[in-house]
């Protein structure tokens, strides 16, 4: 799956989406597609590429290829450095803290739960097992996080 699209509009929200199942991307991004048109998405397989795309390091040293997100949807699970690590490093980053990131994994343990809000995720959800329900929390997040919260207006 392309981890970015070129193609980004200032007028639409950007979610970036921290994954490494291409299965997952998909759904999510068919998910995103059905509840909501006007938002770009893009894909990033792993914490070092989130990292790499947030600080515009590597294949991301161009802006264009690299605009800020407005939300980043965080896998915890992910090779070479999983989300804990990427979250913990973004939020202790005073130029990224303020960008919303939702977990959203397969995991239901508490202590997951509780270390990732400890480490300053905004919200921790698991995984619907359906379709449907993955649209619905797509909707759902989409409409809170990009209509109804206000968002600090930094565009580094």
């Amino acid at each position: 799956m392309e981890a970015h699209d070129t193609h980004y509009s200032k007028n639409r929200a950007l979610i970036l989406v921290a994954e490494d199942d291409e299965d997952d991307q998909l759904f999510t991004k068919e998910a995103f597609e059905e509840a909501r048109s006007y938002i770009d998405i893009r894909f990033v397989n792993d914490g070092l590429e989130l990292l790499d795309y947030l600080k515009k390091r590597n294949k991301y040293a161009e802006p264009a290829d690299a605009p800020r997100p407005s939300l980043i949807l965080l896998d915890l699970n992910m090779p070479k450095m999983d989300g804990r690590e990427a979250l913990k490093e973004i939020k202790s980053d005073e130029t990224l803290r303020t960008i919303p990131i939702v977990a959203l994994t397969t995991s239901k343990a508490e202590q997951d739960v509780l270390k990732t809000y400890q480490l300053g995720v905004n919200s921790f959800i698991t995984k619907p097992v359906t379709f449907t329900e993955f649209t619905e929390i797509a909707r759902t997040l989409g409409h809170y996080w990009l209509d109804i919260v206000q968002l600090p207006q930094n565009r580094k």
